[in-house]
């Protein structure tokens, strides 16, 4: 992605109308302005929201390349926060104690099923190719869901490992991933190791899977990563 594309203007996300079961799930969407070929569901980090910076630089790669993107708040993130505090510390504090006490360890992934399943109803979007980016807690949360939703074909996961903290169900999920997956780790990543990432990335079912490692610490998607991420799920949805 180039600094112009980075800095792009977007139309203001359509909030999207999703509940599952008794419960409401922030959702918002973005549509290509000539039709959308493809769709992405996009997963924020720890510390964002559904309308934060890396969902919207994922939202300004793709909608160039006519995939329209999805985004739901994570369980303790954006508007299912009470007190609205959207500041990325906050969030990820919040997030590091829901994960450790077991907070929509699948439940996510079920919200996001639910999304789809909103999404598809939107006209122009019910038979699209859908495919997943979602890095660090888009991992955590995305592969127990990749492991059960049969309409993703491609997937940009990573930063997470085997050893990080009440991870032990991952292992499991990622045997019955068969989407495409395209993994990235960062070599210096302060929180995952590298020996737990390669387990994680190993344990992955899928045929066609590749680990691409990046220098540098943890960090979200940008730059030549989100570029790259994006490359993998546009050419596996488009080329079919």
């Amino acid at each position: 992605m180039t600094r112009q594309d980075a800095t792009r203007p977007l139309p203001p996300p359509a909030p999207l109308a999703v509940e599952r079961g008794s419960h409401r799930i922030p959702a918002v969407h973005w549509q290509p302005a000539d039709g959308a070929r493809g769709l992405v569901l996009a997963c924020h980090g720890g510390s964002g929201h559904k309308t934060s910076n890396a969902v919207l630089m994922i939202a300004r790669a793709c909608l160039p390349l006519g995939l329209a993107v999805l985004a739901v708040d994570g369980p303790v993130h954006g508007e299912r926060r009470g007190d609205g505090d959207l500041a990325p510390s906050t969030a990820r504090a919040a997030f590091r104690e829901a994960w450790r006490a077991g907070v929509a360890r699948t439940g996510m992934g079920e919200d996001m099923q639910a999304a789809l399943d909103a999404i598809q109803r939107v006209p122009g979007c019910a038979d699209l190719p859908i495919g997943y980016v979602g890095v660090s807690m888009g991992t955590a949360y995305g592969i127990p869901m990749l492991a059960a939703e049969p309409r993703i074909r491609a997937a940009a996961i990573g930063l997470w490992s085997t050893t990080y903290a009440a991870s032990e169900h991952l292992a499991e999920a990622a045997r019955r991933m068969r989407c495409d997956v395209w993994f990235t780790q960062q070599w210096d990543d302060e929180f995952f190791d590298r020996d737990g990432t390669l387990a994680l990335f190993d344990t992955i079912g899928s045929a066609d899977k590749r680990l691409v490692a990046y220098p540098g610490p943890h960090r979200e998607l940008e730059g030549e990563r989100l570029s790259d991420a994006i490359a993998f799920v546009a050419g596996r949805l488009l080329e079919r």
